[in-house]
């Protein structure tokens, strides 16, 4: 799922007490997915291997570069409620580099928060975007229709849930459809940019996803880049209920002065336990 909600990114270089509060720290992580975490063993893949070794992370997860949205199996279709619990922090690497926005969000532990979220064929959604017609064909009917997250409608739902009205508006770029654009009623911008993925399905019930996404705040006075990943298990549990948990990882990058020691290495882990219900 492309939400979430990685505000943490951004306040490794900017000052506490900044439009970068807390709370946007914990939306831009959440904007970007969710998930169920793997049990010890329980399913054999590069994805799930990662997971079970959480907090243990030395490197990027294993990706390819961007081929277009995430498909998600077809129980994810529709609309759901999502309650988003973070459960877990770690700062790897602290006390030789820490991020800023870390110790903040140690007061959201266990505080849920709702919002509504919806998943939908990819052939509808891309005919919103799209500013002219699209023909039907004949053979269309044939092409069974691939569910993909409804990234601008799911941003902004998550966006309000957490920064209520700062946030003006969310959408696709529509010269690059792998790029969520967020904008602030101050006229800042939150550019992410999904630049790497992988999916595993290993049973009807399980689905697993990794993606990796650039993230550039747009701000006078110091524009700001990083890299934030978010790897996920989905479980089935009913036709009405997913759980999930969620484990998202900030990486620096260059200019930031301390990125040449953290390497590929992740310097701030967060795991959030998430329920969808239809709603």
């Amino acid at each position: 799922m492309t939400f979430r909600r990685l505000l943490e990114t951004l306040r490794t270089t900017l000052k506490p007490g900044s439009l970068l509060s807390g709370k946007m720290v914990c939306w831009f992580i959440c904007l970007l997915g969710v998930s169920w975490f793997v049990a010890s063993g329980a399913i054999a893949s590069p994805l799930s291997d990662r997971l079970t070794s959480f907090p243990d992370w030395q490197t990027k997860p294993p990706i390819e570069a961007s081929a277009g949205e995430l498909v998600y199996p077809d129980w994810f279709a529709g609309s759901w409620k999502l309650t988003s619990t973070l459960v877990e922090t770690y700062s790897p690497l602290a006390p030789e580099v820490t991020t800023p926005g870390y110790e903040g969000n140690q007061q959201f532990l266990n505080q849920p928060i709702t919002c509504q979220v919806r998943f939908v064929a990819q052939n509808a959604l891309s005919r919103k975007r799209s500013p002219l017609p699209v023909l039907s064909l004949p053979t269309q009917s044939l092409v069974k229709a691939q569910i993909v997250s409804d990234r601008s409608f799911n941003g902004l739902s998550l966006a309000k849930a957490y920064l209520g009205d700062r946030v003006w508006k969310v959408w696709v770029d529509p010269r690059d459809a792998t790029r969520l654009i967020t904008k602030f009623r101050d006229n800042r911008k939150l550019f992410s940019t999904v630049i790497g993925q992988a999916a595993e399905a290993p049973d009807a019930d399980h689905f697993l996803a990794s993606e990796l996404f650039q993230q550039f705040f747009q701000v006078p006075e110091k524009p700001v880049k990083n890299e934030v990943e978010t790897t996920t298990l989905y479980t089935r549990e009913s036709n009405t209920k997913i759980t999930a948990d969620q484990i998202t990882a900030v990486y620096l990058t260059p200019p930031h002065p301390r990125a040449y020691l953290a390497g590929d290495r992740p310097v701030a882990l967060y795991r959030y336990q998430l329920e969808l219900t239809r709603g």
